[in-house]
């Protein structure tokens, strides 16, 4: 199994983890089965955003509208481990829903990752030119 995203948006995943290297980014992944058509940054509202991620709720609240409006759908999210493996930690497989699509960023490296049957399956990458 592969994840498709284009090179612009792993480029600008990999710049916003990069800006930001004591605390957690977060945001959304938004697109089709395994293919991301859009990200949305969100804001970290976790009370530990160095070593833990909570996406801002208005965030998720507004891209739920927009999809039931016919936008893209919410097909996972990401978020970086400043100091840790771009892989699922414990912390986040405590709160990983089933069929989310994760890409975990960590010191200029990624993972991609889906979720199925409580565990972390990882993705191969393919890169398009598309946005």
């Amino acid at each position: 199994m592969s994840l498709e995203i284009s090179s612009a948006h792993l480029a600008q995943l990999l710049a916003e983890a990069a800006a930001t290297p004591d605390r957690e980014v977060c945001g959304l992944l938004l697109g089709t089965g395994l293919r991301v058509s859009a990200i949305v940054p969100a804001a970290n509202v976790s009370p530990s955003p160095e070593d833990s991620f909570e996406i801002d709720p208005a965030a998720l609240i507004s891209a739920h509208r927009a999809a039931r409006g016919g936008g893209a759908a919410i097909i996972g999210c990401y978020h970086s481990h400043p100091n840790g493996a771009a892989e699922p930690s414990a912390r986040d497989m405590e709160s990983a829903e089933e069929g989310a699509v994760w890409i975990i960023l960590a010191n200029g490296d990624f993972g991609c990752w889906l979720i199925s049957n409580d565990k972390p399956r990882p993705l191969a990458l393919v890169l398009t030119d598309e946005d």
